[in-house]
C-alpha cells in the first residue's frame, strides 16, 4: 500500500534564473503551487509525484517584469493558468512530463534526497532538492529582443530549482 505525502509549503520553493542581456542572470521564483508525492516505502523509488504551479504567482521582485511576465509574451496566465508536472519515475532523478504554455514535453530533473526526521510534534518529514533546465522556445515561450551589441535580452535556457519538504499523511 502507498502513502501519501503532503508538501509543506512553509518550507518549500521552486525557483528559477534565466541570463539576461548575456551578462547575469535573473532570479524568480512561483508563490503559490502544490506538489504531492506518494511512495510505496521511505526508499522513495518508483514514487509518483504531481505539481501544479500556479502562473500569475510568478514574483522576481519586480513589478513591471512580473506583468509582462503574466503577459501573453511570456505565461499568458489568462489561457494558462498551471504549469504541471507528472513524473513517471522517481530514482537518482525524476523524470515526467511539463506541461507549460500549452506545451507539453518529457523533462529530467536531478534529484537529492535529504532525508526523513521527525519534527518536534510528531510528524514525519522529508526533504528533496531538485533542479533541470528547459528551452523556453521549446514551450513557445518567444519572446525577445536583439541587442545593439549583439545577441539576446533573454537566453532561451531556464534554470529551474527547488527545495521540497513533505509531511507523512
Amino acid at each position: 500500500m502507498s502513502t501519501k505525502w503532503n508538501l509543506d509549503p512553509t518550507h518549500s520553493e521552486i525557483t528559477f534564473k534565466v541570463r539576461h542581456m548575456m551578462i547575469s542572470n535573473v532570479k524568480g521564483n512561483f508563490n503559490s503551487f502544490n506538489v504531492t508525492l506518494e511512495a510505496d516505502d521511505e526508499t522513495f523509488k518508483n514514487a509518483k509525484v504531481q505539481a501544479v504551479i500556479k502562473t500569475d504567482s510568478v514574483n522576481t521582485n519586480n513589478n513591471d517584469r512580473d506583468v509582462h511576465l503574466r503577459g501573453p509574451d511570456f505565461f499568458n496566465v489568462e489561457e494558462n493558468s498551471e504549469i504541471t508536472f507528472e513524473s513517471a519515475a522517481l530514482n537518482e532523478g525524476i523524470t515526467g512530463n511539463m506541461t507549460l504554455n500549452g506545451v507539453t514535453k518529457p523533462i529530467n530533473f536531478d534529484v537529492d534526497f535529504g532525508g526523513i526526521n521527525v519534527d518536534p510534534w510528531g510528524n514525519t518529514k522529508a526533504g528533496f532538492s531538485f533542479e533541470g533546465k528547459i528551452n523556453r522556445k521549446d514551450y513557445n515561450l518567444n519572446w525577445n529582443a536583439a541587442l545593439e551589441t549583439g545577441g539576446v535580452m533573454v537566453s532561451d535556457e531556464v534554470q529551474i530549482a527547488g527545495e521540497l519538504q513533505f509531511v507523512k499523511a
